[in-house]
């Protein structure tokens, strides 16, 4: 039997961290990317087409056996003809709406029961200032499709401030949104993530739940597992990730964004759902015996499942986003020399203010290791965003 053939369509770096899994693995990568110079069109083979065209899609899936995503943002439609055509879609476009619709994601919690933020369908302004009114202000008012890293996403402090998002009903059309989603502002402590794969014939492995601080609206630091959950709350939340794979019938890693709500219900609610590997699961590529790109792939080809377990007591991700540093490899000699238990991931993008480009993970033996792990990835990535000379400067000021 020769090894299997997956098409990723979309060529981000999520795509670009698949490639060394499926070398591993003897597994051929074949990327759809968006253009010549994005992240995976370094580390995989790959066409450069647009997702968007069903006919494009038509040309790509016919030398692949198994079709995987670097997003969510594929139309539904052209997923359903390819499906119709007999295309092996990992995970199908039955599972992939309730990524890309949150007014779906909401209602569907709710049907499985899990914790769910108040929430309503508003197509008017008057529907909204209605929401607020009987939930209590402010409500936070998101566009249910094509959001992400705080994009599609407002907060709506009162009455009067809703009257200036006229704007954004003006996107709820017969060619755009049927409606747009108006939540309860959620008073939480922190936000959690808790991932999960699934395989098409029902294997599941679930990860630790992990703690995710976000910074203007991007995931800035993972620490997984999450320090100082309560025991009941994270296996609640591993549970709520599964019944969400589940029944939504996902195949792949699964990710639940969560806000901590402790004295609460089980102590969560859901935020979002990714149905791909994400940024809360960066730790696990060297801190868990299975990192997160590789068990994506033995999911979706429906292979026996990894062990998620933790290799430290610890492991911290710091995302790194563009800085002064316009050439990154020329930081990491300094970034290693200071930080050698950093393992830097770089994403092949061109640096521009406030975009990931990578990441640095630091895997802490022992607890009591948990806060030096911290600084080591800390200052890796700013070694590397802002170059050894403007670490230097900052360090200098510090001390001053």
């Amino acid at each position: 039997m020769s090894f299997p053939v997956i098409g990723v369509i979309g060529g981000g770096q999520l795509a670009r961290m698949m490639a060394p899994a499926a070398t591993a693995l003897g597994v051929r990568l074949e990327v759809l990317a968006e253009g010549p110079d994005v992240s995976a069109t370094t580390a995989a083979r790959h066409s450069v087409g647009d997702y968007r065209d069903l006919q494009t899609l038509r040309d790509f899936v016919a030398g692949v056996d198994v079709v995987t995503f670097d997003h969510e943002h594929v139309p539904a439609e052209h997923l359903e003809a390819l499906l119709a055509a007999g295309v092996n879609l990992q995970p199908g476009p039955a599972a992939l709406r309730y990524a890309q619709d949150k007014l779906l994601m909401r209602a569907a919690c709710d049907r499985l029961g899990l914790p769910n933020p108040a929430w309503a369908a508003v197509s008017t302004v008057a529907e909204l200032i209605g929401f607020g009114d009987r939930q209590g202000w402010p409500v936070v008012l998101k566009t249910p499709r094509g959001g992400y890293d705080g994009k599609g996403v407002r907060v709506v402090r009162s009455a009067s401030d809703a009257e200036s998002c006229v704007d954004w009903f003006e996107l709820v059309s017969p060619t755009g949104f049927e409606a747009l989603l108006a939540e309860e502002m959620v008073d939480f402590s922190r936000e959690l993530s808790a991932q999960v794969a699934r395989t098409p014939s029902g294997r599941t492995a679930p990860y630790p739940v992990v703690e995710s601080i976000q910074t203007d609206g991007v995931c800035d630091v993972v620490t997984a597992p999450a320090p100082g959950l309560n025991a009941g709350t994270a296996q609640a939340a591993q549970e709520a990730a599964v019944t969400l794979a589940e029944g939504l019938g996902v195949t792949g890693m699964l990710a639940v964004e969560l806000f901590e709500t402790p004295g609460i219900g089980p102590g969560f609610m859901v935020n979002e759902l990714a149905m791909r590997p994400h940024n809360s699961g960066h730790w696990s590529m060297d801190g868990a015996v299975t990192g997160q790109f590789e068990q994506h792939l033995r999911a979706v080809l429906d292979l026996p499942l990894g062990s998620t377990e933790p290799l430290g007591a610890f492991t911290v991700m710091k995302n790194y986003l563009g800085g002064a540093n316009q050439d990154l490899y020329s930081a990491f000699p300094a970034a290693m020399a200071a930080h050698p238990e950093a393992k830097i991931h770089a994403y092949g993008k061109s640096v521009r203010p406030g975009r990931k480009i990578g990441h640095v993970n630091v895997t802490a033996a022992r607890p009591e290791d948990l806060g030096a792990a911290r600084r080591a990835a800390e200052g890796a990535a700013e070694i590397i965003s802002e170059g050894p000379e403007g670490h230097q400067d900052q360090g200098q000021q510090e001390q001053s």
